[in-house]
């Protein structure tokens, strides 16, 4: 598989990417750097957003602009680098915990998961935003808990089942999910990943990687990314392992699907605490990535309210 890293930018820990298909364009955050990043899809051409707070995730919103989970809440923005104005106060403490990974459904929910910092404690929450009322009060529910790094959140092309990750565990879980009444049932292993041995340290092999962000292709495949994996994996919808892709990073972070076929496999990467010697063996670390693939992905829900 032949990857090419969109320019030489490099993020410290690159998340949340999705294609805009108004706008032609790939968005993606920078958590570390408090920072939204927007690339033309033709020129490469890319733009940078300063954040007052580090974002974990966010989803285009119609009408324009987009909605962010930042460490702080849930933020609004009317338009590229327009005012946030915050639309959903969060119950955690911002020193141990930020939103991590998430998107919005089909119906235009917002989901947004966290993660524990410290991650020695399984306290990571999955939320789901509603803002879809006219004159009444948004509302803010708790789906799924357990979880200490969340992640992987997607859904099935039938919107019948929903996919959340703990990265710490290794574990990949599925539910079934009803869109309209927005409720989670059946709670099951979709993928156990082996663990990482104790004491491993790049260079020492046998270790695979975690399972990090995550998308869904038109057949219902799920592609995750593994972080300190250096590759993308490509799960069946019964979580058997159908293909890996090596990627030019380590740690890639997030696969996304874009171009104006959706056959355009995008994927972030981190380079934020790697070791010397990775990142000599791993120049382009932090860079996003893509390449070709034979089968168009699923394309971004937008944020409604």
């Amino acid at each position: 598989m032949n990857w090419t890293a969109l320019n030489p930018h490099a993020c410290k820990l690159g998340e949340s990417p999705f294609w805009h298909p108004q706008e032609q364009s790939l968005y993606w955050v920078d958590i570390d750097s408090h920072s939204v990043l927007r690339a033309n899809g033709y020129t490469g051409e890319i733009e940078q957003w300063a954040l007052p707070a580090a974002p974990g995730c966010m989803a285009p919103a119609v009408g324009g602009g987009l909605v962010l989970a930042l460490r702080t809440g849930i933020f609004r923005a009317p338009q590229w680098q327009g005012e946030l104005t915050l639309v959903q106060r969060v119950d955690y403490d911002p020193a141990t915990t930020r939103f991590n990974d998430g998107k919005c459904d089909t119906l235009g929910r917002f989901w947004a998961g966290t993660m524990y910092e410290p991650r020695d404690k399984a306290l990571g929450i999955l939320y789901a935003f509603d803002a879809r009322t006219s004159g009444g009060t948004a509302s803010f529910e708790v789906k799924a808990s357990g979880a200490t790094i969340a992640n992987g959140l997607a859904w099935s092309p039938d919107n019948r089942t929903l996919y959340w990750t703990d990265t710490t565990q290794h574990v990949i879980r599925a539910w079934d999910w009803d869109a309209d009444s927005n409720t989670l049932s059946n709670c099951r292993v979709f993928h156990q990943f082996p663990m990482k041995p104790a004491g491993w340290t790049y260079g020492m092999g046998g270790y695979a990687g975690r399972p990090d962000g995550a998308a869904v292709d038109v057949d219902g495949n799920y592609w995750v990314a593994m972080f300190e994996g250096g590759r993308v994996v490509k799960l069946s919808p019964a979580g058997e392992l159908l293909a890996e892709f090596p990627t030019p990073a380590l740690c890639p972070t997030m696969p996304s699907f874009g171009g104006d076929d959706l056959k355009t496999l995008y994927v972030t990467t981190a380079s934020h605490n790697r070791s010397a010697a990775e990142l000599a063996d791993y120049p382009q670390s932090g860079c996003v990535f893509s390449t070709r693939v034979s089968v168009a992905g699923l394309p971004v829900n937008f944020f409604r309210a």
